[in-house]
């Protein structure tokens, strides 16, 4: 059985020193460009270098999280990063943007792709999607038990599953959370999240009702391990280098001993934690009990003499390798020293042949006291094999050069492990001139009791466990109303009652589907449908429309993160859409507000006192935004380029739908509204 690989995050090179002398098996790190902790140090190009040379020659892989969307016009900087990354010899990359998948798997073929969280992958379905898209590993969502991770792993052992062990949980859904773009303009799929979550935010009698406790589920790793899991993630590149020393340690001593010692337990709570830490996801033992925000206590328990303790823990070098050596020192030959880490083979000679000794010969035992010496270096000698002549002359200082040189070479030997080819690429060539659009109207709907004057629209999209009643469905599929199916935005632990109401609603004569994540896009597809991809998907760019169009989906409702100037831009290779209208759904949490069911409380106060509807569906809650969107013909300069969608996920009954449709349809104005994101625009990052 394969070890569970440790990995650590590093924001900067003091904490690739941290996780690698505390015994990580790899680190993950940012680039100053793309990264979804652009607050982090992060690595400039040379950094980036030395960071996967330094890691290299002590076994350490190095992943590089390019895990953001990318606009059009940053894709050609994109590209510039990842044959950086591939020229520094990373071992793998993590990504977000569809798009750049098949990019990447042009210019650098060989070069390893994780799916990033943000995928939001959380089901079999998404994770052998992605494999068969050609990504090795996937990064599950937070979210999951065990016994989900297992069910994942054994519907699709081909793929490795990496896992969140410790660290930072989130409220939301990877890759689903708009609150912090829609209140601030800094997006979370972008690498600016604000963290609204961890501010005051009253459900009920709780004011901290959307921060979660840090993940504490280090003590699984041997069952993880057990299951076959890759990877045990450690969350933090944002986090201090003590930080990601104490945890990684705790991580080492839980996977090779199954206990974390008390010092080493007592050091990670101190060092950070809100309040303690939670296993609740892995259990399957939400509520209450997983909430908590950093108090005074928190913040006071990481003094300096903490700090200094974990400081000297790591100071030293982690020696793992073993290596064995083969010395030669014969009379008139140049001494000779061959060392192997069982891959690697290198020699080294002494500049000048060996005398006979006047005196005092070199004896086995004086070579191997030499020889020996590894301090400093992640190496430790496991055996020395010696041909040494009676009366051969050398001084230990001879020696000591001898091991150096050899050493050194080992070390250049170990730092390029794949020397990839990388190949050029035109962008300009990748779009076909002609353009696919659709002026297309289409209601989004939670079942099928809506107005009458809603069948005008070209499609009306209802949600899947809305689909209750089939007689009324039929009746409405043999009058000609255009229904299609609407799947949840998340499935946690439901996949297969999904996949079996899929299948129905296809044999009864729904043809079209809307997939807010890749599982539901592969499940359509598998049973027939003609699939639309939804705004959940995040797409932002023309790289990631042809990758849409080429993946067999119809048509695509682009993220809210992108402007309309963008939009007018895009190379359209699949017909695109925007919401018009709409309460748009800002998070999805696994776990309810404050641990408590919406049955009693509907909505989430912030320190504005605006409101947020709270919504429980099947297995998850959406946090909906105080106001709708609402963007005016006279506002909507692309209206025969580009489809209209209408949500109507939080209007209640059947005439506050037809009040809706009828403010629409005269151009009147809402109250309260607000153009989104689609004039303003999300802010950039400032290295990008």
């Amino acid at each position: 059985m394969n070890k569970i690989e440790i990995l650590s995050p590093a924001g900067g090179f003091d904490s690739v020193i941290a996780a690698v002398h505390s015994g990580a098996d790899a680190v993950y790190v940012g680039s100053k460009r793309f990264s979804a902790r652009a607050s982090a140090h992060n690595f400039d190009d040379e950094e980036l270098r030395e960071c996967v040379k330094f890691c290299h020659q002590r076994g350490v892989k190095v992943h590089l999280a390019l895990n953001t969307l990318i606009f059009d016009e940053e894709m050609e900087q994109a590209l510039d990063l990842v044959k950086t990354a591939a020229s520094a010899d990373i071992d793998a990359l993590i990504i977000q943007d569809l798009g750049l998948v098949s990019l990447i798997k042009q210019i650098v073929p060989d070069l390893p792709l994780h799916a990033s969280t943000q995928l939001s992958v959380h089901t079999p379905y998404g994770a052998k999607a992605l494999y068969e898209m050609g990504f090795e590993r996937v990064v599950l969502s937070r979210e999951l038990s065990l016994a989900e991770i297992r069910e994942i792993h054994e519907f699709i052992p081909e793929v490795e599953l990496e896992v969140f062990v410790h660290g930072a949980l989130c409220m939301c859904l990877s890759g689903q959370c708009y609150f912090s773009a829609m209140l601030g303009g800094r997006s979370a799929n972008r690498g600016m999240c604000a963290q609204p979550c961890r501010l005051p935010m009253r459900y009920g009698d709780n004011d901290h009702a959307l921060s979660l406790k840090d993940n504490g589920s280090l003590l699984y790793l041997q069952q993880l391990q057990e299951m076959g899991i890759a990877s045990a993630k450690i969350e933090g590149r944002m986090k201090r280098p003590e930080y990601v020393a104490a945890a990684t340690l705790a991580a080492r001593e839980a996977r090779d001993l199954g206990i974390i010692s008390e010092k080493t337990a007592d050091q990670l709570q101190s060092v950070f934690s809100r309040t303690g830490f939670t296993d609740g996801y892995f259990k399957g033992d939400l509520g209450e009990k997983m909430f908590g925000y950093r108090q005074k206590s928190d913040v006071m328990s990481a003094d300096s003499k903490l700090l200094k303790e974990i400081r000297s823990c790591y100071k030293n070098e982690y020696q793992h390798i073993p290596l064995d050596l083969r010395f030669t020192a014969q009379t008139g030959e140049k001494m000779r020293l061959t060392i192997t880490d069982g891959t690697h083979t290198v020699h080294a000679e002494s500049e000048n042949a060996v005398e006979k000794a006047l005196h005092l010969p070199l004896s086995e035992e004086r070579a191997a006291q030499s020889l020996k010496k590894t301090g400093n270096t992640p190496y430790t000698i496991n055996n020395i094999t010696m041909a040494i002549a009676p009366d051969a002359a050398a001084s230990a200082a001879s020696v000591n050069a001898l091991r150096r040189k050899a050493l050194e070479n080992l070390d250049a030997a170990r730092e390029i492990c794949h020397n990839y080819e990388i190949k050029p690429i035109d962008l300009k060539t990748i779009f076909a001139a002609n353009e696919k659009t659709s002026s297309e109207n289409r209601a989004f709907v939670r079942t099928l009791d809506f107005p009458d004057s809603m069948r005008k629209m070209d499609k009306i999209f209802v949600d899947l466990f809305g689909l209750t009643d089939e007689k009324k469905l039929s009746k409405l599929l043999r009058e000609s109303c255009s229904i299609g199916v609407e799947v949840p935005r998340a499935t946690f632990g439901n996949e297969k009652e999904v996949y079996t109401r899929l299948k129905t609603l296809k044999e009864i004569g729904v043809n079209h589907l809307l997939a807010h994540n890749i599982a539901a896009v592969y499940m359509g597809k598998e049973l027939g449908y003609t699939v639309h991809a939804g705004f959940g998907m995040n797409i932002v760019n023309s790289y990631t429309l042809k990758w849409a169009a080429d993946y067999g989906i119809a048509s695509v409702q682009l993220s809210i993160e992108t402007e309309l100037r963008q939009i007018e831009r895009l190379h359209k290779s699949i017909p695109v859409g925007i919401i018009r209208y709409g309460y748009f759904p800002l998070m999805i949490t696994r776990n309810h507000p404050a641990g408590k069911s919406c049955k009693n409380e509907k909505y989430l106060q912030d320190r504005k006192n605006e409101r947020f509807l709270v919504t429980e569906r099947e297995g998850y809650s959406e946090v909906y935004n105080c106001v709708p969107i609402l963007m005016q013909k006279d506002e909507y300069p692309l209206d025969e380029k580009v489809m209209s969608d209408f949500l109507f996920s939080v209007e209640n009954s059947v005439e506050n739908m037809e009040k809706t449709l009828e403010k629409l349809r005269e151009n009147r104005d809402f109250e309260r509204k607000t153009h989104g994101l689609y004039l303003r625009g999300v802010k950039k990052p400032s290295s990008v």
